[in-house]
């Protein structure tokens, strides 16, 4: 069967591939079943189904109370954002939920803010996913949660606030992690010499800037701590070595984390009121 990081021929029980070098390249005789879920191994629809269906719910625990404008359009209220895990300096510095860095991200304030979100994270995992493989795509972008939301949380809580650029009391959004992928896309352009991924990435690097100095509310110190996250995070997976089984393993714990940190901030406040 073909190599998962070469797509050369392999055999099923080959311990490592003559031609890239990565270990175990059938992937136990899976290989076949996971290249149909295509380059990102389904991370793609997932993080999209995830993000979906966590909207849906807290809009469902706001009680009816929703934004109903403008950009606030359909936003779930205080109250269900900071139930499902929002971040920020309230939720990280005075209410002690520090693995809310991890679960924020699955969170989005508003209609427009997951259609934007999800239809810039669709352009640009796939081609991360391209060069550095589904297990490190994965990796970079939990890092670019984890960092841009304690920048933004330390920033609210600690540093005074600056013209287009203060920490945020409450924050929510995928946007720290896609600011991640944009990191990791400029940081293979660094590392392999490619021009067209280095101006892809500012390309997307300058949207971020005109948006972040045009909309009210945007958390610029999200997406900075996502960026330098990510591209930190890519530069240390280095993108021109092959990915191995272990990214896939890591990948798999750092997603899991985030996940479950979303149950944790649901039973921590279920137990408050229950209590």
């Amino acid at each position: 069967m073909l190599c998962t990081s070469c797509g050369v021929l392999v055999g099923v029980n080959d311990e490592t591939c003559y031609n890239c070098g990565r270990r175990n390249p059938a992937l136990w005789g899976w290989a076949p079943a996971l290249r149909e879920l295509g380059a990102d191994l389904g991370f793609v629809p997932f993080v999209i189904g995830t993000c979906v269906l966590v909207y849906i719910l807290s809009l469902i625990s706001s009680s009816g109370i929703v934004g109903m404008s403008g950009l606030s359009l359909l936003a779930p209220d205080t109250r269900a954002l900071i139930l499902f895990g929002a971040s920020g300096a309230y939720p990280v510095f005075v209410l002690d939920r520090w693995w809310t860095v991890l679960s924020a991200g699955w969170l989005h304030a508003g209609i427009l803010h997951i259609f934007m979100n999800m239809l810039v994270f669709r352009q640009l995992a796939p081609s991360v996913a391209d060069m550095y493989g589904a297990g490190r795509t994965v990796i970079v972008y939990i890092a670019g949660s984890l960092g841009g939301f304690a920048l933004s949380s330390f920033a609210g809580a600690f540093l005074p606030a600056l013209p287009f650029l203060r920490g945020a009391p409450l924050t929510v959004g995928a946007s720290a992690s896609i600011a991640a992928l944009i990191g990791a896309i400029l940081a293979y352009g660094h590392r392999s010499g490619s021009t067209t991924a280095r101006r892809y990435a500012s390309t997307y690097v300058l949207m971020l800037v005109i948006y972040g100095f045009i909309f009210p509310g945007i958390d610029n110190y999200a997406h900075l701590g996502g960026f330098g996250s990510g591209y930190l995070a890519a530069r240390l997976l280095d993108p021109l070595k092959p990915e191995r089984v272990d990214h896939i393993v890591i990948a798999l714990v750092c997603l899991g984390l985030s996940l479950v940190s979303i149950v944790v901030s649901v039973l921590q406040v279920v137990v408050m009121v229950s209590g």
